[in-house]
């Protein structure tokens, strides 16, 4: 595991299409998926210990989200013949103990995605404006020995709600840090 940090966040940087096979067994694309108020793309992994630490955070968070016209999407990149416990099976099971309901988690087996995004580690969050414009690459919220510091809203809801009434996401964001995307070598 190598801790690894988000870098800045590109504003405006329009979404990569995708076109991904859900846990669900459908193949989902960006626009099954975009928000008529924004949409949050993040990257993340079923083994990861930093994940595992604001998962429940992540799920309230994308149900809240919806509610106010902001669709979300995991995706899941990492190399499952190395790291088996993020197979698409494992996947599945994560989802369900974790209660997505309908937070579409999608396998991006090639790793295709995860490069045209230019993600780096898991947890990584885009957060795009109704337009598809990047306006957020931060952190859920801060963490203290893999604690959540639960201290009002998380960073990552009150940025979407921000870009869902102004389209402009906080000039100031503190990056996400999470383990180093698995590649496949």
């Amino acid at each position: 595991m190598a801790l690894t940090k988000t870098p800045i966040c590109d504003f405006d940087k329009k979404a990569e299409d995708f076109k991904l096979k859900s846990i669900n067994k459908e193949l989902i694309t960006l626009r099954d998926i975009r928000g008529s108020n924004g949409t949050l793309i993040m990257f993340i992994c079923n083994h990861c210990p930093y994940v595992k630490a604001i998962i429940q955070d992540l799920v309230e968070d994308c149900k809240n989200l919806k509610k106010e016209g902001i669709n979300s999407v995991a995706i899941m990149s990492n190399d499952t013949k190395n790291y088996p416990e993020d197979s698409f099976d494992k996947m599945i099971l994560f989802a369900k103990d974790n209660k997505f309901g309908d937070l579409e988690y999608l396998i991006d087996e090639s790793q295709e995605v995860a490069k045209k995004y230019g993600a780096v580690c898991t947890p990584d969050f885009f957060g795009y404006n109704k337009d598809l414009g990047l306006q957020y690459r931060g952190r859920i919220r801060e963490l203290k020995n893999l604690k959540p510091i639960r201290n009002g809203e998380s960073d990552l809801k009150s940025a979407m709600m921000m870009i869902a009434k102004t389209q402009n996401g906080p000039k100031e964001q503190i990056p996400s840090m999470g383990c180093n995307i698995k590649w496949i070598k």
